[in-house]
């Protein structure tokens, strides 16, 4: 809870530790890095990132006891350029189209092609995910992309990703299981956990440039938050 405070807030690191509980400045920081493993201070500064045990719903399952590692940051807006599919939300149909479309650009040669260009902060190719659905029911937009100042070639689009405080979460595992569990334990656990909502702008995945198949595969969720 102090940690969730300490990102959400401009509340001095002093004035957390007496509310949680703790007698000095110091012990606080010793607890702080034995559960996170680092200091308030850095996180105040965007540096590491944070572990959150999420609220424990007991269901058929138990859900919240499995952590997920974050870390909030702020960015202004960007660039990323790459190729547009629209996918019904419907029946989870976006489910199997997304993975399908990832099939095919690795086929003819696009994801390549991002990989070379990108040369941007967020170093990978990117699913930018876009709501439609003020717009159009039960549709969105998913971008193949990566982040990209420069000319844009004939093939390719782009899309502005708006300044915006970003929650970022790390995601271990093969694709695409690890992204879809790891986007719904989001949704069903740490968003009703914590005081964040989810701010009106595209949701980012960041695939890094390894086999997406490895048992250990390293990828990101970015959410824009408020």
């Amino acid at each position: 809870m102090a940690a969730e405070e300490l990102s959400r807030t401009n509340c001095k690191i002093i004035d957390l530790a007496y509310k949680y509980g703790y007698d000095t400045p110091e012990a606080f920081t010793k607890a702080f890095r034995r559960q996170h493993g680092v200091t308030p201070s850095e996180i105040r500064k965007h540096i590491g990132k944070l572990q959150s045990y999420n609220r424990l719903i007991i269901q058929v399952s138990l859900k919240g006891a499995e952590p997920m590692k974050y870390n909030v940051i702020k960015r202004e807006a960007f660039r990323a350029v790459g190729m547009k599919r629209e996918f019904s939300l419907i029946n989870e149909e976006n489910l199997v189209g997304i993975p399908k479309l990832w099939d095919e650009v690795h086929e003819n040669g696009i994801n390549d092609l991002l990989v070379k260009m990108n040369n941007g902060q967020i170093k990978g190719v990117l699913g930018v995910c876009v709501d439609k659905s003020k717009q159009s029911d039960q549709v969105m937009d998913y971008w193949v992309a990566t982040e990209y100042k420069g000319d844009v070639p004939d093939e390719l689009s782009s899309i502005k990703i708006p300044a915006a405080k970003w929650a970022v979460f790390e995601v271990h595992g093969p694709m695409p299981d690890a992204m879809q569990k790891a986007w719904k334990q989001i949704y069903s656990e740490w968003l009703p956990s914590s005081k964040y909502e989810l701010a009106d702008s595209p949701q980012l995945e960041v695939y890094t440039n390894d086999n997406p198949s490895n048992p250990d595969y390293y990828s990101e969720i970015w959410i824009p938050v408020k």
